[in-house]
This record gives structure tokens, sequence and C-alpha cells, in this order.
């Protein structure tokens, strides 16, 4: 399973792709760290790559648009 699709498995959605349209306008998207074992998620800007991670403490959050290849 991709850092996609357990991200989009955890904020409860069918497909990466309708999580990203419910979130393309807003000023933030569910974003996951890129770690291996660790899968912290939260909200960050659409055209994030390096958000901090407070389980690893560590900028490797990456925004859903980003992983998608929306931005």
């Amino acid at each position: 399973m991709t850092k996609l699709d357990t991200l989009t498995r955890d904020w409860g959605y069918a497909t990466p792709t309708l999580m990203v349209e419910d979130y393309i306008f807003d000023g933030l998207m569910p974003a996951i760290c890129q770690n291996h074992g660790c899968d912290y998620s939260t909200e960050y800007e659409p055209d994030q790559t390096r958000g901090w991670c407070e389980a690893c403490n560590e900028n490797t959050v990456v925004s859903a648009a980003i992983m998608l290849g929306v931005i």
C-alpha cells in the first residue's frame, strides 16, 4: 500500500482523486509523513513537500495534491 493509499483510507475516501477534489480549493490539504514506518497525517498547504512530522520530528510530510501530481 502506498502512502497516498494509506492517507486516502485514513481520511475516509474511496479514491485519492475524490479526497483531493474535496480539498483542492481549501487552504489546507491532507498530508502524510513519507518516512518508512510512520503514517502520521495532518493538514498542510496543497503545495507542501517538506512539512513537519510531529511523530518523527523531521520535515517529511507531503500533501496529497503533490503525491497525486495535481501540483
